[in-house]
Parts: C-alpha cells; structure tokens; sequence
C-alpha cells in the first residue's frame, strides 16, 4: 500500500539528518583510492550516457542510508503508481503521463474509453505523416511552393522545452543529413520578440505552430494575432500557414484557421512536454519523424532504468537522492547546470523551469505546510563561458553550490582544429576534468585571494557525443530526478499555482478594474 508522509516524519530521513559534513571529497579524490572511487561511482544511463557522482560527498554509509529512505518513502513504488495512471497531480486530480507519450512502462492507461498509450501514439504518426507531406512537397504554400521554415509560437513549456531541443540537435542534423527545416522560436509577449523572427524569415515559406492546450494562453494568442498580421501584410493566407498543437477541447481544435490540428491533453503538464506533439511537431519538421522516434526511444530507455529498485544502477534516483541530501542535510540553496556543449546553449533554461516549477513549494501534496526546505535555486550556462562568468563565485563564493557537468567525448559536426598539440574538442573536456578537481580539492595558498577552500561537490553526465537518442535519455534523467524528489519532499511537482496569480492581475490591469499600488505601478508604464 502506497502511504504518502512528509520527509521528516520518516525515521531514514531522521537519520539521514545526522550525517552532515561527514565526507571530505577533497580527500576521496587526493587519497591513492581516488580512481577506484571515479569508476565504482558511476551509473550507465540510457542512450550510452553515464552519470558519474565520485566527485558529490557520500560515502557508503550515505548511499546506505539513502537506500533505506527510498524504500521507507516508496520512491520507486510511486513512480510505478504514476506510469500505472493513478491521480498524482493531486492540486488539479489529474493522472501524470508524459512517460506514457514515449512507451508502455506500466499498466493500460484507459481514460473516457480510450487508451491513452494508443492516443499518443496516434499522435506521433498523424504528426509524422504530416512532416512527411511537407518535405515531400504533397503539402505546399498557396502559391505552389514548398514550406522551407518552421517556427513555434508559445511560452513556458511551448517554447523553452522544444526550443533547447532543438537548437541540442540542430547541428547533429545538419551533420547526418536529416536537416529539413530551419526552425525559429516566439515566446515572449515583448513585440520586439516576434517582430524580429518574422522580419528575419519568409513568411511565404513559412508553416507556424501555435502551441496551447486551453486555446485560450494570453501571450501566446497575443502573438498569433501580431503574427497574422504580419503574414497578412505578406500576402498570404494565415490559414496555409498555420497549424496547432492543443487539447481536443479547446477552441483551436476542428478549426478551419489551421492546416491541422494535433493534441495533447491535461496529463502532460508543458514542463513535461517536449516528447509530445509539443515537441514533435517542431522536431518532426526541422529533423524528421525518424529523428524524433529516436528521441523518444532514448527517453523511454531511460525510464525503464529509473524503475530499478537499486540506486547504484538508478542514475535519476541516485541524482535525486543526492540533491535531497545537498538541499536538506548540507543546506545547498541552489545547483548549476553546466553543460559543456554549445548544443545545449538553452537546456539550463529549461530545466530552471522544469525543476523549479515543478518543486518550488512550501506545502505538501495535501495543502499542509511543511517544515524543511525544497526546491534549490537552478542556472546554467555552457562551459567555457561560464568559467568567464559566474565560476569566480562557485570557487571563491561564501555559499557552496553544488554542480552538475555535462560533456562530450565528440563534437557533434566533426569540425575541429589542432592548436598547440591538442584540438579544440580536447580543450574542452580538459576544461572539464580540470574544473571537477579545482572545485573538489581546491589550492593552497599563503595569499588568501589565491586560496580555493575546494570541497565543491559535482556530478557529471556524459556519452561519446550529443545525438536524439542521448538527448531523449539526459531530458527523460532530470525529468525523473525532480519527480523521485517530489516524492521525496512529498509535495505535487505536477502543478504550478504560482504561475498564476501574477497573469490573473495582468487581466486585471488591462480591464482597468483595479486599485491601489496596483493602479500606482500601472501607471508607471501604461498611458
């Protein structure tokens, strides 16, 4: 039987509490077992990624204490709960099924009478057979022609998912030859933004996909009707231009202003959604339905290993596990993606809303406030230029911040250069092998502004290079991660309240119905 119990109500969590600052990852990686360390702590993933944790400070008596708080909060039992269609988004009774959208793990999911294994399914090859028309040219512009441009109108979970998917394999594309479609991004509700990629593009040549479950997502309708006007002043028909990923019921389904229509539902939250048609609309017309299957393989792969009940070879619960341990026990108050790959310039972006949405909450699962911290702050930016950046405050800071690489043995487009004995590819994963010692063991120094404590605790992802099917397998990791902490922290990671409030007083500004410093501020910015 499934209990669901606030953290420190449990006795695992208890002890857990009492084992801070019990290791030294200074001296684990100085110490002559160092490398015994390196290849003992590291988990095969999905897609040939690997997540290695010997620089992250646990120990065995750790990891032991973190088995017995997997099972006394029945962390993997809850995720086999969830794959078998039980109500987990307890704030809006929704079942969570975005696992389902990329492969059968658990039970038939029937809802109202239909299978939503086979719903998604359908949707993947009605969306295929879509992408197929266009780059065969059986579905054409108004003039005769060919679409050579597609580019994706939404905001939140329309936008930052699919667009880092994206941009992660536009260059991999380009390289095998499965390149068909450049694509382009709007999400901002800032005029600026939309402007600037419609003047950038033909529009004559262009299919936009208006993302929207409700139909109804006040930016995102903001920017459709400023890009209709935009393909009227063109000349052209917005209804040859357009098409939309929605819910059967909103009021862009059955639409005759749309080429098509493709559909989600409300079991897949948009943080959640980029193995959807939210994403594999976009993906299947810039790469092709190939591509995409190929993503979707690597993330259900990586699901079916988050089911195994030993952490050792549970990379998204290990992960998980280890940030409770960094937030609750060290009290870390935020992590730093650092992906050592330009294709990944947008996936901190993302996963800042995936992680953060999803576990920024001071209640749990049923509405009671809770007594411990949840959530940790999440930033980004690819290496190197994060070393030039915000890294003097991760080595020198008065806060620890744990870290978590992601690298490459291979440059996605064979591309590189010899300089000084050793290619640009080689520099970078120095750059990387560097960085995990420098914050795990730091540098002595008489003078103190050239002192590093060390101590840095990171992790660190990574494969022989970035392809659809890696990328599916890190997208569907974190994913996993911030669900198993949900569970841990035992609030719903499935609803974002406090997305709201601030878009429901914007409606309010714009009727002019409104008083007070709400009134006072509007009136600094709208005359």
């Amino acid at each position: 039987m499934i209990t669901w119990s606030n953290a420190d109500k449990l006795a695992s969590w208890k002890k857990l509490m009492s084992l801070k600052g019990m290791v030294s990852v200074k001296e684990q990686l100085s110490s002559s077992d160092a490398t015994k360390r390196v290849n003992d702590y590291n988990i095969k993933m999905g897609g040939g990624l690997s997540f290695n944790y010997a620089a992250k400070q646990v120990n065995e008596q750790i990891i032991k204490t973190f088995e017995e708080f997997a099972e006394e909060q029945q962390l993997v039992e809850k995720y086999e709960e969830l794959l078998n269609g039980s109500v987990i988004n307890t704030g809006e009774k929704r079942m969570v099924l975005h696992q389902l959208a990329r492969g059968q793990l658990g039970k038939d999911v029937i809802v109202d009478g239909v299978n939503k294994k086979d719903f998604y399914a359908e949707q993947v090859k009605k969306i295929a057979d879509f992408a197929k028309d266009v780059h065969s040219g059986k579905i054409v512009n108004e003039k005769g022609e060919k679409y050579t441009t597609v580019c994706q109108i939404g905001i939140g979970g329309s936008d930052l998912g699919p667009r880092a998917m994206y941009l992660a394999l536009e260059n991999w594309a380009k390289k095998n030859n499965t390149f068909k479609m450049q694509a382009h991004f709007i999400s901002n509700v800032d005029p600026d933004d939309a402007a600037s990629v419609c003047k950038a593009i033909d529009i004559s040549k262009t299919i936009f996909i208006l993302v929207s479950k409700s139909g109804t997502t006040l930016e995102t309708l903001t920017n459709e009707c400023f890009v209709k006007d935009f393909i009227k002043k063109a000349g052209c028909d917005a209804s040859k231009h357009m098409i939309a990923v929605t819910s059967e019921t909103s009021p862009l389904a059955h639409n005759p202003d749309y080429m098509e229509a493709f559909y989600m539902d409300d079991y897949i939250g948009g943080r959640y959604s980029s193995t959807s048609g939210v994403g594999g609309a976009v993906l299947s017309l810039a790469f092709g339905p190939k591509v995409f299957k190929e993503f979707l393989d690597g993330a259900a792969e990586e699901d079916k290993l988050a089911l195994n009940k030993d952490i050792t070879k549970n990379a998204a619960l290990m992960d998980a596990l280890i940030g409770v341990y960094e937030r609750n026990v060290q009290g870390y108050p935020a992590t730093a993606i650092l992906p050592y790959s330009q294709a990944l310039s947008r996936f901190p972006a993302h996963l800042q809303q995936l992680d953060m949405e999803s576990n920024g909450k001071s209640v749990n699962r049923f509405g009671e406030k809770i007594d411990y911290v949840t959530g940790p702050v999440i930033f980004g930016e690819p290496g190197t230029n994060g070393q030039h950046s915000f890294y003097q405050l991760l080595h020198q800071g008065t806060d620890i911040i744990p870290l978590q690489f992601i690298a490459f043995a291979e440059n996605q487009t064979g591309d590189d250069v010899v300089i000084e004995d050793s290619t640009s590819q080689v520099k970078l994963c120095a750059n990387v092998t560097a960085q995990i010692i420098a914050f795990a063991c730091g540098k002595d120094d008489e003078n103190p502004n050239k002192s590093f404590a060390g101590n840095r605790p990171s992790s660190l992802i990574y494969g022989k290079t970035l392809d659809p099917k890696a990328l599916g397998a890190l997208l569907a990791h974190y994913e996993n991660k911030v669900m198993f902490q949900g569970f841990a922290w035992n609030v719903n990671s499935f609803d974002q309240e406090g997305v709201q409030l601030g878009k429901v007083l914007a409606k309010t500004v714009l009727s002019g119905n409104m008083d007070g410093a709400l009134k006072a501020f509007a009136g600094l910015l709208i005359k």
